[in-house]
């Protein structure tokens, strides 16, 4: 949890002696993501039960869509002044979004604090793109330059990171069993035909001298693991004793995992409770933007 530190004055403090002018110093501890709701006027907010509180900050004529549009660097940032920061303080621990989204705020909520500032807000969005082929993306540096981008095995324009089936064979890098004790350690990689090239990364699996890719003796639909000759050794693509072949003529569709990480900090906040004029809010990821587009699919150029 990031630690928030508000300093109260003795007289919003209830106490039993009398105000001598002393600072108070209360801790409140909000969690590092926030939530957002707004179709206009986006608002960021935090909330929790015990004390029954919320930190939020609303930003207008701004939308959840808008923090989606990166740049060619998978980028956003903008910084909006004049926006609205809130600390609220409540008299029922059954705080929730509510009370941000709904235009009728829940009836069994009671304001007892409303601490209101102008504030500055400095967001930052992150899109992170994967193929989710259960290989990590820093493992698919197969050249080892520290550049994921320049590493296509198979030569079809999408880097390997980005790419669901590396070896470009039409059998989905996940179903060749790259990592199969599931521990990170790719030196155990499924290796069919035993020469040395781990079969997510062998064009040709079995090593009968046809490409995996062609081993489609009933239909050709890029998918060479329904075609099984015999069906103690599995898909023919596996099978060094089945050679037939029927040539390929495309590449499956690939499907592309995006993630977006959004960053707020917000400054210049200028209230006497508050001990700091800036504010690491946290993070919020796409997985609570229902909005955000969660993957992408491309179909490489067959070669």
């Amino acid at each position: 949890m990031r630690y928030i530190i508000f300093a109260l004055l003795l007289f919003n403090l209830i106490v039993t002696s009398c105000d001598d002018g002393n600072v108070f110093n209360v801790e409140f501890d909000f969690e590092d993501t926030f939530d957002a709701c707004g179709d206009t006027d986006l608002v960021f907010y935090k909330t929790k039960s015990d004390p029954s509180e919320s930190l939020s900050i609303v930003i207008k004529n701004f939308s959840i869509e808008d923090l989606l549009v990166v740049d060619s660097s998978n980028m956003f940032y903008v910084e909006k002044t004049g926006t609205t920061f809130n600390y609220i303080t409540y008299n029922n621990s059954s705080i929730s979004g509510d009370i941000f989204c709904n235009d009728i705020p829940p009836s069994n909520i009671t304001i007892i604090n409303d601490y209101t500032s102008s504030a500055t807000a400095k967001i930052t969005t992150i899109l992170t793109e994967d193929d989710d082929d259960g290989i990590p993306a820093a493992l698919e540096d197969i050249n080892g330059d520290g550049d994921l981008t320049n590493d296509d095995t198979d030569g079809d324009g999408l880097p390997n990171y980005l790419d669901f089936d590396d070896d470009g064979d039409n059998v989905p890098t996940k179903t060749e069993k790259p990592d199969p004790n599931g521990d990170g350690d790719l030196s155990d990689a499924q290796d069919t035909d035993g020469d040395n090239i781990p079969d997510y990364l062998d064009n040709d699996d079995d090593g009968d001298g046809v490409l995996t890719r062609d081993e489609e003796n009933n239909e050709q639909n890029e998918n060479p693991t329904d075609d099984v000759t015999n069906s103690e050794i599995g898909p023919d693509y596996l099978n060094n004793a089945v050679a037939e072949s029927v040539a390929a003529k495309a590449y499956r569709v690939h499907s592309i995992k995006k993630t977006y990480t959004v960053s707020l900090t917000v400054s210049g906040i200028s209230l006497d409770i508050l001990s700091q004029d800036n504010l690491d809010f946290g993070t919020l990821s796409s997985s609570e933007i229902p909005t955000a587009n969660k993957s992408r699919t491309v179909t490489p150029v067959f070669n």
